[in-house]
């Protein structure tokens, strides 16, 4: 019998490579975005791969949505054995030029989006005493980076959510993993990147150093991007792995960013790192 996952924002990038490569594994996936109109490219490579995939419409901000597609799995299924928060979006500002009502729709995405979704499915894996929850998150989850203030802010929390779930849940059966990428080729990101070139509302005074960011994050895609299928691919792996790990740098450059945080109780490598690039 086919394990049942349950992706959230499969319309494009890392949620839709992960949807192919997790049918690919073995489970029988149930892939989900806001909008079904949406799902053409996540059929094609359906097709392409020779796979099948049930596709469902889920509106991570929405309680109405996010349940009601829940229990339609768990009612035709039986069981969820993995949830993999996938469903994002990127905002470029700095504290300073970003409103609280545009933290809010970052926060409500990012952050309220995966609670809310694990929330929903939680139930369910504690009765069976069983299930492995996954949540992208990112390098911006473990390390400022300078424009993407309320993003960075959203994916710390996500971690610490995480984090915390999973000193508890364990003693349920259930395992917690978070994906950390660096630099990764989607739309997603370039449309961020578009953002930051197209960039003329923010005050002028940080003019020199937006301008510096994108200079050091397009070297940083050249030299480090990877793929929507290479993270996949990772994802993969920890979701078949028997006793998975908590945290997944997906590459070295992710690692070593990582172990100089964690080696530094002053905080002061993230301010000097963050700080070259501009």
């Amino acid at each position: 019998m086919k394990k049942i996952a349950l992706i959230s924002g499969t319309s494009s990038g890392i949620g839709l490579a992960s949807a192919i490569a997790l049918a690919k594994a073995g489970y029988h996936v149930v892939a989900t975005m806001r909008n079904i109109a949406k799902a053409d490219a996540l059929r094609n490579a359906a097709q392409a791969a020779d796979i099948q995939l049930q596709i469902a419409e889920m509106d991570v901000e929405s309680d109405a949505s996010v349940n009601a597609c829940v229990q339609q799995v768990l009612s035709e299924h039986g069981r969820i054995d993995l949830l993999l928060n996938n469903a994002g979006s990127g905002y470029l500002g700095t504290l300073e030029e970003t409103s609280i009502a545009d933290a809010k729709r970052v926060m409500e995405v990012n952050f309220f989006g995966v609670w809310r979704v694990t929330q929903a499915v939680l139930p369910a894996m504690r009765a069976a005493r069983a299930g492995h929850i996954i949540s992208v998150s990112s390098i911006g989850g473990l390390r400022g980076v300078p424009f993407n203030d309320a993003y960075c802010a959203a994916q710390f929390a996500v971690e610490g959510m995480m984090e915390s779930l999973v000193a508890l849940v364990q003693h349920y059966g259930i395992q917690v993993s978070v994906i950390e990428p660096g630099p990764v080729h989607t739309e997603f990101v370039a449309s961020v990147r578009q953002k930051i070139e197209e960039h003329d509302n923010g005050l002028a005074d940080y003019a020199e150093y937006r301008s510096k960011l994108l200079a050091s994050t397009q070297q940083a895609f050249a030299a480090a991007g990877q793929t929507p299928d290479e993270i996949a691919s990772v994802i993969v792996r920890a979701a078949l792995a028997d006793q998975p790990d908590f945290r997944y740098p997906t590459s070295e450059i992710v690692k070593a960013l990582v172990l100089r945080k964690y080696v530094d109780a002053t905080g002061n490598s993230v301010r000097d790192d963050a700080g070259a690039r501009l």
